[in-house]
């Protein structure tokens, strides 16, 4: 049975008054600089004794560190062959150092392959004396491995490493279960098979020295391990068990989540990929390699990843809440604000917004079931238009950024370039030779021959109703470069007389994903109405010309095909990119790939306005639902997460019950310390949940002190614990039927922390 009081080993005496009440640690930065060649014997970590064991730490002194001969190698033991074993073993093999290993799984034919000795009984294996043992089980069955060598068949000076993704228990364990004689190191290779497949150069390793002797050949042996990694060129970083934790919860767990989350969408490639979302689908791949085991591990073990997962939780749900707050409050000024002009419209103008919306609706559904037009790469016309002829004549209406971004390229291929917003832009636009105005009259009037919308989404259909198209000529061609496409396009066709031309368009990029050039950067076109004349397909052609010149991958694609696509992509990547920006995210001296991919995605997505994504939610008609996918797709890892903690939970205290039956001839005393153990135990486990039902509190004090009051009940053997918390549905999962909840008001104290009631029997 899995045991959880190494999870957060309480004190000898257990008391529940220890946990209550349970506050969050105050927000804070570390101030830390990891060092690649440590040159201080300052310890870093805040040593956890158990009560079993006293640390008597003596660390290496690596000022007069020097590197071995090569000649010097060490014995090392493999403890859990399986593929991180293996792929260590590649390395040690490598640099030729002797290897051991011992697995539950026979795994002799891969050990015989790599030049490994292998041993099925850890007897044998231990009989031989290693200089390491290296431990790389799993994290939760790492204490049931642990207890079950034959240490007394060991040398009395050996050194264990571990190389667990979560440190603070692995040091625990170890201190608890290893004798006082053996040395002990906790190290994390921040990287896998996976990530280090072509080498573990700039790669980090994190260790903390825990227990090292003070015999030179101890501490030497000690620097002999650590170069392995050193010599592969990894950035070695020594930190404490207790800070790693910290910054794993961030870096490591974050990033597992984020990919599970994605994975359970079944996110896969388009034809109109962002850079954003190729990465998404990076670590969707890298992540899903690991198995579930890993992730409840770090889960588990990590009891500072219980705030980051609550933290995540409410950057979601305050996303969700601008959103609709918003959509609300669009919605109820439709209803409510021009009261009086609908009734004077009522007979006109509303049988026409009906029709039209009914017209936009079928022609949305009958395009989302005809079969879509394939993508293919445009190319360019050279021969056909050349000099003078090929040369055009573009308005942008809505001078802004991404506007002067387009008319920078637009200029230097040689198109005359005018240009009108509402801001004043004509200082920008006269250093970029565009010709402005600043009264769209005086535009229309110079017959443009293509009209590029560069509006927000949200103005676009003020502007185009505000344009005076009766100034332009008649076959003008208007552009859009929206993120959304049907919406324009409906604008477009409700909005402009028929002997107008319409291209929708998105370049899938911006002013800084496209500043080295626009060279395979998609740009998505949609020929929605241009006229039969060839000086009119030969005018949209050399539209299309501009871009592809430029290199830009040119994809034709219907409209609702684009936001179809735009949903699962697009909306996805700028929706997981405001949830972690929330989180305020900040680079940690031991970043993995994967973290460094979340933090990329919120700095380019952060520069884009909340209209932007706004506009994104609002004019796709399919980003609700990719926004609801997403949201079961949290409820359910977290359902996995909660069921399978309250599964292991309830096993531990029904499985208490049933040996405290069985014992019932046994003494007096044998029988007190049995019933001991056993509270202590769930005490324990009790304190992880104690810990995250605390910070549910927390994180919601100004609500919740408003909102109704729920006592529940929760009764372990002699004990008998009452606490107050939220009533969130996913709280009642985690405790199951072990809850009993009473409809009686409790107080809450202005502070918001938390009380608990305690009523211990007398043993």
């Amino acid at each position: 049975m899995l045991s959880f009081p190494s999870l957060h080993r309480p004190p000898p005496k257990p008391s529940l008054f220890s946990l209550s009440p349970l506050r969050l640690p105050p927000s804070k930065t570390l101030l830390f600089t990891p060092k690649l060649k440590p040159t201080t014997t300052t310890t870093l970590s805040l040593r956890f004794q158990s009560s079993s064991s006293t640390t008597n730490t003596t660390k290496a002194n690596p000022q007069n560190e020097t590197r071995m001969p090569s000649s010097y190698h060490l014995k090392i033991a493999i403890i859990g062959f399986g593929n991180y074993g293996q792929f260590l073993a590649k390395t040690l093999i490598s640099q030729g150092h002797t290897v051991l290993a011992h697995s539950r799984s026979d795994h002799s034919l891969a050990a015989k392959s790599l030049g490994v000795s292998f041993f099925l009984d850890p007897h044998d294996l231990c009989e031989q004396h290693p200089d390491v043992i290296l431990l790389c089980t799993s994290i939760i069955s790492t204490e049931k491995v642990l207890k079950s060598l034959p240490l007394p068949r060991l040398k009395r000076n050996t050194l264990f490493v571990d190389v667990l993704s979560v440190k603070e228990f692995a040091k625990n364990v170890l201190l608890d279960v290893l004798p006082y004689d053996f040395d002990i190191i906790c190290s994390h290779p921040m990287f896998g098979p996976q990530s280090a497949k072509h080498g573990w150069g700039g790669l980090y390793f994190v260790y903390e020295n825990v227990r090292i002797g003070n015999e030179e050949k101890r501490v030497s042996r000690c620097k002999k391990f650590l170069e392995i990694f050193e010599r592969e060129g990894c950035k070695m970083v020594e930190m404490s068990c207790q800070e790693h934790d910290k910054y794993a919860a961030e870096s490591q767990f974050l990033t597992h989540t984020v990919g599970r989350v994605l994975e359970m969408l079944k996110l896969e490639s388009t034809p109109i990929n962002t850079k954003g979302y190729e990465s998404l689908l990076d670590l969707v791949e890298n992540t899903s390699g690991d198995s579930f085991d890993l992730y409840y591990g770090l889960f588990m073990y990590n009891k500072n990843v219980l705030e980051m997962f609550e933290r995540l939780d409410l950057a979601f749900e305050d996303l969700r809440k601008q959103l609709f707050g918003r959509l609300h409050e669009v919605v109820r000024k439709q209803l409510f604000g021009n009261a009086e002009s609908d009734k004077v419209l009522q007979g006109n103008n509303g049988n026409r917004h009906l029709s039209g919306a009914a017209a936009s609706a079928s022609g949305s559904k009958s395009a989302r079931f005809q079969v879509s037009a394939q993508t293919y790469e445009y190319k360019a016309e050279d021969a056909s238009c050349s000099g003078d002829r090929a040369k055009l004549k573009i308005a942008i209406v809505g001078f802004g950024n991404f506007g002067q971004f387009l008319a920078k390229t637009f200029v230097q291929q040689g198109h005359s370039v005018l240009a009108y917003s509402r801001a004043d832009h004509s200082d920008v636009a006269q250093k970029m030779g565009v010709s402005y105005f600043t009264n769209a009259d005086d535009l229309c009037e110079e017959h443009p021959e293509v009209i590029v919308l560069c509006s927000s989404i949200l103005s676009t259909e003020k502007v185009i109703k505000s344009l005076p198209v009766q100034r332009l000529k008649r076959s003008t061609l208007f552009v859009d470069v929206l993120s959304v496409k049907e919406f324009p396009r409906n604008l477009f066709l409700q909005n402009l007389p028929s002997h107008f031309d319409i291209l929708c368009t998105h370049p899938m990029f911006g002013p800084e994903s496209g500043k080295n050039g626009w060279n395979q950067l998609a740009f998505v076109f949609d020929k929605v109405r241009i006229g039969s004349d060839g000086s009119r397909v030969s005018r949209c052609n050399r539209f299309l010309d501009i871009f592809a010149q430029e290199g830009c991958r040119m994809v034709e694609m219907s409209c609702a095909e684009h936001d179809w696509h735009a949903a699962g992509s697009q909306f996805i990547t700028h929706t997981m990119g405001r949830v972690l920006e929330k989180l305020g995210l900040e680079s940690t001296p031991v970043n993995t790939k994967g973290y460094e991919t979340l933090l990329n995605l919120v700095e380019n997505t952060a520069g884009d306005s909340f209209d932007l994504y706004y506009g994104l939610f609002m004019y796709n008609v399919n980003a609700m639902e990719q926004l609801e996918r997403l949201d079961l797709a949290f409820e359910s890892l977290k359902d996995q997460l909660f069921g399978r903690l309250h599964g292991v939970l309830r096993k531990q205290l029904f499985e208490s019950s049933d040996n405290s039956q069985d014992l019932s001839e046994e003494p007096p005393a044998a029988k007190f310390s049995q019933n001991s153990a056993e509270v202590s135990s769930s005490l324990a486990t009790l304190n992880v949940l104690l810990q995250w039902l605390a910070l549910v509190i927390e994180c919601h004090v100004d609500s919740f002190a408003k909102a109704t009051r729920k006592c529940i009940t929760v009764t372990l053997s002699d004990l008998s614990l009452t606490i107050i918390m939220k009533d969130r549905h996913w709280s009642f999962v985690l405790l199951g039927n072990l809850a009993i909840i009473d409809d009686e008001m409790i107080h809450v104290s202005e502070d918001g922390s938390m009380m608990c009631n305690v009523d211990e029997e007398q043993e």
